[in-house]
């Protein structure tokens, strides 16, 4: 019986609190950021987070693949993601957090079983969990139209990362193996974060703000193998492509908003992005380097205990990049290669923030 992980659960997204995870095949997850809005009073809060994405839109660069939809032969990820953040300011400056994402994937394709009927594979549990220390920069008694936040965090390899499902390879049989990479749970590495968070208001209705998230991994491959229940191809050995990588990624988005009474409305550009290349360690093993640019509007609603947000961001320009296997290939055949990735149009993001 597959468990089905209902993306009806809300979220909180408040102007200075950031969420992010990316539209696709590119495996973006767990880009989550703390950043809550400068305060004397101790105590805890609590934010639950839900996003739902649909990924099919294949793309090889910026160029989209339309054929793959027209000839049905496009990959179908459908992504929920529950992301249940604890809170502790310990005073004016300083605040400690956890994170703890709760994953549910859907893949459906073709090339992956027999080519020529489609079938799903699924994966579902605890993600990987995050531990973080922030600091206001400046004081916040007299840093009062702006302020610049620091994060510095560790991330635990508690998600599984060889989540292993069916894959029917005949019309009367099937094998098991591990899940594609865009729907494990987790990348089995430890790895360390930063982040940058700061706003600046020009008057008490009116304001901008940026946030800056990179997550290095410096582990380099994790041994799970990509070849889904069968043997890997003497092509994929030679460049590494069979097993997964435990890829760098980072988050950077920046906007305006405007509050009215108790409602704030905001807009900004969100780019999200996995590297070719990590800033620690190597950067062998399979991988969907690429990018998303989105356009980000949300609305928050605020009272006195809780803030409730609903958030729609939409793709503005999709890159599937050149990964290590990609470039070394080229080099040795002397022939461009690159390899594509399915992204969404748009995710639905809906929240809460309650004050304990």
């Amino acid at each position: 019986m597959r468990i089905f992980l209902p993306a009806l659960l809300f979220s909180f997204f408040i102007l200075f609190y950031t969420e992010s995870t990316a539209q696709g095949c590119v495996a973006i997850k767990g880009t989550a950021g703390v950043c809550s809005r400068p305060s004397d009073a101790k105590g805890w809060e609590l934010n639950i987070n839900n996003r739902y994405f649909k990924s099919y839109k294949h793309f090889v660069g910026t160029s989209e693949q339309k054929e793959r939809v027209e000839n049905g032969t496009q990959v179908i990820n459908h992504a929920y993601e529950l992301d249940v953040t604890v809170t502790r300011t310990l005073n004016s400056r300083w605040s400690l957090a956890a994170i703890a994402p709760i994953l549910y994937f859907q893949r459906s394709s073709l090339y992956e079983h027999d080519g020529k009927t489609r079938h799903s594979t699924y994966s579902f549990g605890l993600g990987d969990i995050r531990l973080c220390a922030y600091r206001w920069m400046f004081n916040p008694a007299t840093s009062h139209k702006g302020n610049l936040q620091a994060g510095l965090g560790i991330k635990l390899p508690t998600g599984n990362y060889n989540y292993q499902d069916y894959f029917y390879k005949k019309a009367d049989s099937s094998v098991l193996g591990p899940v594609d990479q865009s729907i494990q749970l987790g990348d089995g590495g430890t790895g360390i974060s930063l982040e940058l968070n700061g706003f600046y208001n020009f008057s008490h209705k009116f304001g901008v703000y940026g946030n800056f998230f990179y997550l290095s991994n410096p582990k380099e491959v994790n041994g799970t193998s990509t070849a889904r229940g069968s043997a890997p191809s003497a092509t994929a050995k030679r460049y590494n492509t069979d097993v997964n990588s435990v890829p760098d990624l980072f988050m950077v988005r920046g906007g305006a908003a405007f509050t009215y009474k108790k409602f704030t409305f905001s807009g900004g550009v969100r780019i999200e992005a996995l590297p070719s290349h990590d800033l620690i360690g190597g950067d062998r093993g399979f991988r969907r380097p690429g990018y998303i640019i989105s356009a980000e509007p949300s609305i928050t609603y605020v009272a006195k205990k809780y803030s409730l947000n609903i958030a729609a961001p939409f793709a503005l320009q999709r890159n599937r990049t050149q990964s290590d296997s990609d470039k070394r290939r080229t080099i040795d055949t002397g022939v461009h290669q690159q390899g594509d990735a399915a992204f969404a149009d748009y995710l639905i993001s809906a929240g809460i923030n309650i004050r304990l």
